[in-house]
């Protein structure tokens, strides 16, 4: 079973992929916004983490997803984590240029983002 951590601040987003991701057999651990990411993965072991390039934090404060993933890749103890950046605008490029293992355009079909999941996890 893959284990899936979603991090997203839009709920309704949320909702519909962990429905998806529960629908596909998939484990879902979600976060409304990046806060203490590196202390989740380390604890919870996602096998991927879908990360959203733009997120707010519970003041509406924004947060770089970017940011979080430089966080991930400097740190020893989850450096290796399997990541996929998804924004509404294409920083496919960017993404892979700062570690991610992949990007996800939004609005996107759930096939497409399943497919890149097993994709990656391959």
């Amino acid at each position: 079973m893959i284990k899936v951590m979603l991090v997203e601040d839009n709920h309704i987003m949320m909702e519909l992929l962990r429905t998806l991701f529960e629908i596909e057999g998939f484990k879902v651990i979600s976060l409304a916004t990046g806060k203490d990411i590196l202390i989740k993965i380390r604890h919870d072991k996602p096998d991927i983490v879908l990360l959203d390039v733009h997120l707010k934090d519970d003041s509406g404060k924004e947060i770089s997803g970017f940011d979080l993933l430089r966080q991930i890749r400097q740190d020893a103890g989850v450096k290796d984590a399997k990541i996929i950046m998804s924004s509404g605008i294409d920083f496919r490029d960017k993404s892979v240029q700062e570690g991610a293992d992949g990007f996800i355009h939004k609005p996107y079909m759930p096939n497409d983002l399943i497919n890149l999941i097993k994709q990656t996890m391959a």
